[in-house]
């Protein structure tokens, strides 16, 4: 896939470049091509692809499965893809979607993990080769993420209510990612995933966020290329 010079392709999120990263929602794309959505906003920059998986229980949509991940896996054979798993029950999930050719799996503090422990379940993902994320809904008390903040490689802050694409960003939430940046070991990516824009993108930055997800301001631009550069912001020679 032809990139930019300066840009690094990378599949393991710990081998990605210490900057600002920007992930694509695959969400706002067009699902009746896929494929050339996903090659196109990684050739305007995307450094990686960001996939919500929502089981219809956890929130109250249904959205990409195991089959949709394996043809983007077909589609962008050296693209990091980070799945964003919204469900109950995320230890069932882990399976399908390592096959499916997923490198990065985010699950939620709010669901259901073996002996009530989130940490069991990243235990599981990374048994099977992959990275763990742990997410946090903007009405959950930051108390409950703390304790984890050592064991996965991603925390990811949700500024909007999960379950549809669309939504507005809200900035309360931006305390809470300061506190969890502080909070959070060197080397930890903080996510930033809900209504993230170039508008808003520097205040996330500033919070602490180094993984900004973005899905309409990127898929919905008239120029893709300008909208992540602005997302992704200034880029100084020591960060590359």
């Amino acid at each position: 896939m032809p990139v930019a010079p300066e840009q690094h392709l990378f599949r393991a999120l710990t081998d990605a470049p210490p900057t600002p990263l920007v992930a694509a929602s695959m969400l706002g794309a067009d699902f009746s091509r896929l494929g050339a959505e996903a090659l196109d906003v990684m050739q305007a920059g995307c450094d990686l692809l960001h996939l919500d998986v929502m089981d219809g229980h956890f929130v109250p949509n249904l959205t990409m499965g195991p089959d949709l991940v394996a043809g983007l896996r077909r589609a962008c054979p050296g693209i990091c893809l980070d799945a964003h798993l919204m469900v109950q029950h995320p230890q069932e999930f882990i399976e399908p979607f390592v096959h499916a050719g997923a490198d990065h799996l985010t699950i939620h503090v709010e669901a259901e993990h073996p002996q009530a422990d989130p940490r069991a379940t990243a235990e599981l993902i990374r048994k099977a080769g992959l990275t763990a994320g742990l997410a946090i809904n903007p009405g959950t008390d930051l108390e409950k993420i703390l304790p984890y903040v050592a064991d996965f490689e991603l925390l990811l802050v949700m500024s909007v209510q999960p379950g549809f694409a669309g939504q507005s960003f809200r900035p309360e939430v931006l305390a809470k990612t300061e506190a969890l940046s502080a909070a959070a070991p060197s080397g930890v990516r903080i996510q930033m995933d809900g209504g993230v824009a170039p508008v808003n993108a520097e205040a996330c930055r500033k919070a602490g966020c180094d993984v900004l997800v973005a899905a309409s301001a990127i898929f919905k631009a008239e120029d893709r290329r300008s909208a992540i550069e602005s997302i992704r912001g200034p880029v100084s020679q020591a960060d590359s």
